[in-house]
């Protein structure tokens, strides 16, 4: 088994980022019928840089209103970290700010791979899975 098997094989790690706690347990509940992933879940923004630091995730999916820190912020620090894995953007607020923070995020380098009004359906969830399975990138070994 070569490296680029052995990454494709090994779960896909997805950090979960949501002020609310019924939100995160959806979500959970949503990748953990759609197969085999490593969650790690946040409820503020600091929490989730915390967790870049130590284990970044190849997908990240994140609310843009957060008490501690707007989604805009928190992106802006996370291209700053040089983070490569991807985002998916959720937000109960109108479709034009949920554009707005994905063309934001996406001309600060970051991976975009789609921008979801809440709640997001599990299909829609499963799609953007898929994709953040192509674009993942094999894990640097220390």
């Amino acid at each position: 088994m070569n490296m680029n098997d052995r990454a494709s094989a090994d779960p896909l790690r997805v950090l979960l980022l949501d002020d609310d706690p019924f939100q995160l347990a959806m979500l959970e509940d949503m990748l953990e019928d759609l197969g085999d992933f490593t969650v790690f879940t946040a409820n503020a923004a600091q929490a989730a840089l915390a967790m870049l630091q130590t284990s970044p995730p190849d997908l990240m999916v994140c609310d843009l209103s957060m008490p501690d820190m707007d989604g805009i912020e928190f992106l802006r620090h996370v291209a700053e970290e040089g983070y490569d894995g991807t985002v998916v953007l959720l937000s109960g607020m109108e479709s034009g700010v949920l554009k707005a923070a994905e063309r934001l995020a996406m001309a600060q380098g970051l991976t975009i791979l789609g921008a979801c009004a809440k709640p997001v359906s599990a299909v829609e969830l499963g799609d953007l899975v898929s994709l953040a399975r192509m674009h993942r990138r094999p894990r640097r070994t220390a």
